[in-house]
């Protein structure tokens, strides 16, 4: 009985191995960058907390020198990561998002939490058919 119970061990350990190596997610502070040339690092994906729309996918990105004059170059860069990073990281989260968020900051600020003095972007997409569909947010 033993030497089940050392097998099945194994087994679980092995397979959780192959599934962290299998893990597409890049590591937080992965530098990303966008069609602006601003490079970004992953701050964190946050899925559970939903939103307005129910399951809600946050992916926050930390943008060292974010000013409130980059509004229009973020939403674009936002857009192209909706379509390039986040979609393609939505599927197989349980429940499924129904909204995607993108945040890019001036600074880390914990989930949540206020800090006007830092500066912010959010953006919201709907998942549509296998890309990302802006949504007033």
């Amino acid at each position: 009985m033993r030497h089940k119970a050392v097998l099945r061990i194994t087994a679980l350990l092995g397979a959780l191995a192959l599934v962290s190596a299998c893990q597409e997610d890049p590591p937080p502070g992965e530098v990303v960058t966008v069609p602006s040339g601003r490079a970004l690092s992953l701050i964190d994906i946050v899925t559970n907390a939903p939103g307005p729309a129910g399951a809600t996918a946050r992916f926050r990105f930390l943008a060292p020198g974010l000013s409130p004059d980059d509004a229009e170059a973020a939403a674009a860069d936002m857009q192209a990561l909706c379509d390039s990073f986040a979609i393609k990281r939505i599927d197989g989260m349980v429940p499924a998002p129904q909204q995607i968020v993108v945040s890019f900051a001036s600074e880390a600020v914990p989930f949540g939490e206020a800090a006007p003095e830092v500066v912010q972007f959010f953006e919201s997409y709907r998942p549509e058919n296998g890309a990302c569909a802006w949504e007033v947010f």
